[in-house]
């Protein structure tokens, strides 16, 4: 039987790395075991974050690489140039001369393909902009929206305080991509029902979390024996909100208090972190030596690193909004069978992971006295060699990466039948 095809609109994919890639990538690589053939239509990535192992599990489907139009690839020393007209002057995103300068290009890829349905992913934004320009020229193909996180209501834009006038244009822009999207998809309950406060999406929206993929966790190098030192490792970016301190507080209280013994710790941060954040973090440690620092690393081999820890830190910065998130890394932590310490919102969406799958600790972000306690507990029962946690496995399975992009098949299939 022949597939439909599904013309996927990502700015962000790979061998572009980092976790925004993640769930399209995931969907894409799954998609042709229920019936649909994924077109990719992104950039021709060569800056930035790269990790080239990526692009290997989709090198069975067509990718089409358009010019990235970043105003933030200038040659120094103008990029500093364009980093202020990309974040203050191009609006939604710094991605908006993307969608501007292919429109051309993707109706004429529409009409060449004719894919049975139009998918845009955000962020960037500008995604979305570019299916809506699609949609007003096609109206009878289909077209999913898929939100991986909010707009308007988005924390880490709300604390960039944009003025009126902007707010007031992104508001718009919004509006039009959801008035004229046959169905919405986001990652939590908790952000479809802010978009449903504001929009009407009855029976025509879904929630699809973020997960983990079984083969990343293959062929992996992991230490069976007990590591010499509690290892605490943390996997990710950091940016705006999203920060270590009331962690790096607490710990150097844990120490202080005796709680735990300095001499059996060890810190672990993976990602690409800033000169700024790495000197931050060894500065509020002191004389410490207690942390290690990993540049960005090929998403398996980051794997690898949480799988060879003891303790998993995951960080949701408080503040507006903050509950509806989960970020990316949790799906993969939950299926590490590693001990998750998450500073996160008692009553959101990453602790209602953690809660349901039983996979670690929740506390409040900020509570420096409360973290410090666990740290205090964690160790014991390291030392106790009781650390080990008992998962809900049956809870975990439900963010299996294949069993999520069924939920996505079904979906296409419903639009597509009319």
């Amino acid at each position: 039987m022949q597939k439909k095809k599904v013309l996927i609109l990502a700015y962000q994919f790979p061998p572009m790395g980092g976790a925004g890639v993640q769930r399209t990538l995931k969907f894409a690589k799954y998609l042709p075991q229920f019936g649909w053939e994924p077109i990719i239509y992104t950039v021709d990535h060569k800056k930035g974050v790269n990790d080239p192992t990526l692009s290997d599990e989709v090198n069975h489907i067509r990718i089409i690489r358009t010019k990235s139009h970043d105003l933030t690839h200038w040659k120094k020393p103008f990029h500093i140039l364009g980093k202020f007209l990309s974040r203050k002057l191009l609006i939604p995103d710094g991605e908006w001369l993307w969608y501007r300068k292919n429109r051309r290009s993707i109706l004429e890829y529409v009409k060449e393909i004719q894919p049975d349905v139009i998918y845009s992913t955000s962020y960037p934004y500008s995604d979305h902009l570019l299916g809506l320009y699609v949609k007003k020229h096609y109206k009878d193909i289909p077209w999913v929206v898929d939100f991986r996180d909010e707009w308007t209501k988005n924390p880490y834009i709300l604390d960039m305080n944009y003025s009126t006038y902007r707010r007031k244009i992104e508001q718009k822009m919004e509006a039009d991509v959801i008035a004229h999207c046959d169905y919405f998809i986001t990652n939590s309950p908790f952000m479809l029902e802010g978009f449903m406060k504001d929009y009407d999406l009855k029976d025509r929206s879904i929630v699809i979390p973020n997960g983990y993929d079984v083969s990343d966790f293959e062929g992996l190098q992991v230490q069976t024996t007990r590591r010499e030192k509690l290892t605490m490792t943390y996997a990710g970016s950091m940016y705006g909100r999203r920060k270590p301190d009331y962690f790096l507080r607490a710990l150097n209280k844990a120490i202080e208090d005796q709680l735990v013994d300095e001499k059996d710790i060890l810190l672990q941060f993976v990602g690409d972190f800033s000169k700024q954040n790495i000197e931050k973090i060894s500065g509020m440690l002191g004389d410490k030596k207690i942390v290690q620092f990993y540049p960005y690393m090929e998403h398996k081999k980051s794997i690898e690193f949480l799988l060879n820890s003891d303790v998993l830190l995951l960080i949701v910065g408080k503040g507006i909004g903050d509950k509806n998130f989960y970020t990316g890394k949790i799906f993969e932590y939950i299926n590490t069978q590693k001990t998750i310490l998450g500073l996160v919102p008692e009553d959101g969406a990453a602790a209602m992971v953690i809660e349901e799958t039983k996979t670690g600790y929740v506390v409040d972000s900020t509570d420096v006295d409360k973290i410090a306690t666990c740290i205090g507990d964690i160790y014991s029962r390291w030392k106790q060699e009781t650390l080990e946690v008992q998962p809900n496995y049956e809870a975990i399975c439900q963010y299996d990466r294949v069993n999520l992009t069924n939920q996505l098949s079904k979906i296409l299939d419903q639009v597509s039948k009319g």
